[in-house]
């Protein structure tokens, strides 16, 4: 009996030591890691709506991310893979809208480090001849929700001293 109390004795106390010291990696302000954001955002989603959130009423987007209105990315289909490589398919019709476009991008998780902030979703746009490690210029936008259907993005904007934000939602698609 001796041997089988110290055995318990010695997994408890190894047990213990092994989840105390092991770190949280990426974990920011008690939020998720990067890589479970990661895994939580890789698949298939369809934009379902662009919601304006803190916006004064005097205020209007025009275009976002540099390439279209909003209401041209509502029901476009956002493919990010594991490999990062993934595409956007544009699918809604209108004056400056092209459907059966697609857009290839780059994305991954920007970890910023303990105590520098909240991960973030980035992307970059990748035009047909460009090679992504030429590409400087991007985007990045706050992960604000993500389950298994469901993916919120949301993209701070000054609004002269204020921030607005630019809500992504999205459904997975599969």
């Amino acid at each position: 009996m001796n041997k089988s109390v110290f055995f318990l004795a010695t997994l408890i106390v190894s047990s213990f030591f092994s989840i105390s010291c092991s770190s949280q990696q990426g974990a920011v302000d008690g939020g998720p890691a990067a890589s479970a954001w990661r895994k939580g955002v890789k698949g298939q989603w369809v934009l379902q709506s662009v919601d304006k959130e803190n916006f004064p009423t005097a205020y209007s987007v025009k275009t976002i991310f540099e390439e279209a209105p909003a209401e041209c990315f509502i029901g476009s289909v956002w493919n990010l893979p594991n490999n990062g490589k993934g595409s956007i398919t544009f699918d809604a019709d209108g004056k400056l809208c092209a459907p059966g476009a697609v857009r290839d991008i780059v994305w991954s998780i920007y970890n910023p480090g303990k105590g520098n902030g909240e991960p973030q979703f980035q992307f970059k746009k990748i035009y047909p001849g460009d090679k992504a490690s030429n590409v400087t210029a991007g985007y990045r936008l706050d992960l604000a929700y993500a389950d298994a259907d469901q993916l919120t993005l949301r993209m701070p904007l000054d609004l002269d001293g204020q921030t607005g934000y630019l809500a992504f939602n999205f459904e997975r698609l599969q």
